[in-house]
C-alpha cells in the first residue's frame, strides 16, 4: 500500500509529485537542503577525531579505551537505523529529518552534565545520543538525494552530495582543533590526582561543552526550518511488515555484499581518521604536539572533499564499480607505504588515504541499492545499520596497536577492509538485474 504523505494538509505548500518507483523529483531547493544535511552530520561526526585525543589525555586512556568514543557514537547506527527507516515509512522524509535534528540537539546538550560530572562514561552517553540523531538524519538523506534526480546519475549525484559531507568534515576539525586541543600543551592529567585531577577535567572539558552548545543552538534552528517543509513531498513508501522487514533485502547477494562493504569502509575510515592525531605526533612520523597534529586532520577529510567533487564528474562517464576497485587498490598502496616508512612521507601518505575514501560510501551505497524502488528507505536503513563498523573496527585497531606496540602495524586492519571493498567494485561493475 502506498503512503502519500502531506496531500491532506489543507494549508500546506503544493507537494511535489509522488516518489514512485522508477520516477524522480526535480526539486533544486530540496536538493540544496539535503546537501546542507550532509554538511551538518559530516562535520559533527568528524569532531570525534578531535574529541577523542582530548578525552584520551583527560582520562589517561589506552588506544583501545580511547576508541570507545567511536564505539559509543557508531553503536547508534546498529540500534536506530531500522527504527529510523520505519519512521520514514510512516511519517515521510522531512518529518523524520526534523526528529533526527532534534535528537542531535539533545545529544549536544548532554555534554553539559558530562562536563559537570567529569566522567568518561557520561561523555560516551552524550556521543551515543548524538549518534542516534545523526543516524536518523542519514537514513533520510541518502535515499532522498537518490530520489531527487534520474536513476542514471545516482552515483554521481550522491557523490556530489557527499562532497558537502566532506566540506563539513574539513571545516569542523580545523575549528575544533583550535578550540578543543589548544590547551593540551599545558598541564597533563597524568601528573595530577584526587581533587586536582577532578578540577582539571571539569575545567578542560568546558571547551568541549561550549563547542557543542553552539551546535545545539544551530541544530534547533535548522530543525524548525525543516519542519516548515514537512509537506513538501508526496511519497510512496513500501508499507507493512515488522521493523525487521527491511532485513529481507539481505537475500539479494549484491545488496548484502554492499552492506558488508559499508561496514568495512566506515570502520577503516574512522579507524584511520580518529587515530591520525596520535599517529602523526609519533616521534617516528612527525614528532609534533597533539595540537599541531590535530590541525592536519582537515587535510585527511579535505582529500575526501576534493575527491568527491572530482569523482562526481568521473562517475558520470566511468563504471562506478571499476572506479571503486581502483580507489580501494590505491588506498591499500598508500597505507602500506605509510606503515613501512617514516617522517613526513609516512604522515602525508596516510593523510592521502582520505582522497581514495572520497567516492567509496556513495558508490557502494548506490551500487548496493540499485533496483530497490519503493524499498529505498528500507535499504537505506539496513545500509545505515552497517555504519556500526565505525564502532567495531576502530577498537580492534586500538587493541591491535596496544598488543603490537605499533600504530603502523595495526594498519593491516584497514588494508584488509579496502581489499574486500575493491572486490565488491569488481563484483558490482555491471548493472544490477531488474
Amino acid at each position: 500500500m502506498a503512503f502519500a504523505h502531506g496531500a491532506s494538509t489543507a494549508n500546506s505548500a503544493d507537494p511535489l509529485p509522488d516518489a514512485a518507483e522508477g520516477a524522480h523529483v526535480d526539486a533544486p531547493d530540496l536538493r540544496w537542503f539535503v546537501f546542507a544535511l550532509f554538511f551538518i552530520f559530516g562535520g559533527i561526526t568528524s569532531l570525534n577525531d578531535i574529541v577523542m585525543p582530548k578525552l584520551q589525555e583527560l582520562f589517561t586512556l589506552s588506544h583501545a579505551q580511547a576508541n570507545l568514543v567511536n564505539s559509543a557514537f557508531f553503536l547508534a547506527y546498529l540500534l536506530f537505523s531500522l527504527p529510523a527507516a520505519a519512521i520514514v515509512r510512516r511519517a515521510g522524509y522531512m518529518r523524520t529529518a526534523s526528529i533526527g535534528l532534534l535528537t542531535m540537539t539533545v545529544g549536544c546538550l548532554l555534554f553539559i552534565p558530562a562536563s559537570s560530572s567529569a566522567t568518561f562514561g557520561m561523555f560516551l552517553l552524550a556521543l551515543f545520543v548524538l549518534g542516534a540523531g545523526i543516524t536518523v538524519v542519514q537514513v533520510v538523506a541518502n535515499p532522498l538525494i537518490s530520489l531527487l534526480g534520474p536513476a542514471s546519475t545516482t552515483s554521481s549525484r550522491l557523490t556530489f552530495a557527499q562532497a558537502f559531507n566532506s566540506l563539513g568534515t574539513t571545516i569542523f576539525p580545523y575549528v575544533g582543533s583550535t578550540l578543543i586541543l589548544g590547551g593540551l600543551a599545558g598541564v597533563s592529567a597524568a601528573a595530577l590526582s584526587g581533587a586536582a585531577l577532578d578540577a582539571y577535567r571539569v575545567e578542560s572539558s568546558r571547551v568541549i561543552v561550549h563547542t557543542y552548545i553552539g551546535l545545539a543552538v544551530a541544530l534547533l534552528v535548522i530543525a524548525g526550518v525543516v519542519w516548515t517543509r514537512r509537506n513538501r513531498l508526496n511519497e510512496e513508501q513500501e508499507q507493512g511488515g515488522s521493523i525487521f522487514h527491511p532485513l529481507t533485502l539481505l537475500a539479494r547477494p549484491r545488496f548484502a555484499f554492499g552492506v558488508l562493504c559499508i561496514f568495512l569502509y566506515v570502520g577503516a575510515e574512522v579507524a584511520i581518521g580518529s587515530n591520525l592525531v596520535v599517529y602523526l605526533a609519533q616521534p617516528t612520523v612527525w614528532n609534533v604536539p597533539l595540537g599541531t597534529a590535530g590541525s592536519y586532520v582537515p587535510f585527511y577529510w579535505g582529500g575526501a572533499l576534493l575527491g568527491r567533487f572530482i569523482g562526481s564528474g568521473i562517475l558520470r562517464v566511468a563504471s562506478p564499480g571499476k572506479v571503486l576497485a581502483i580507489a580501494g587498490a590505491i588506498g591499500i598502496a598508500l597505507i602500506v607505504f605509510s606503515a613501512n616508512t617514516s617522517g613526513a612521507a609516512a604522515g602525508w601518505a596516510l593523510i592521502a588515504v582520505g582522497l581514495t575514501n572520497s567516492i567509496m560510501f556513495p558508490t557502494i551505497f548506490s551500487l548496493a541499492s540499485e533496483g530497490l524502488g519503493k524499498r529505498a528507505a528500507e535499504g537505506s536503513g539496513v545500509i545505515a545499520t552497517a555504519i556500526v563498523g565505525g564502532a567495531v573496527v576502530p577498537p580492534l585497531y586500538g587493541t591491535l596497536a596496544d598488543a603490537s606496540g605499533s600504530l603502523a602495524f595495526a594498519l593491516v586492519l584497514p588494508v584488509i577492509c579496502y581489499a574486500i571493498i575493491a572486490g565488491f567494485g569488481i563484483f558490482a561493475r555491471r548493472p544490477a538485474a531488474a
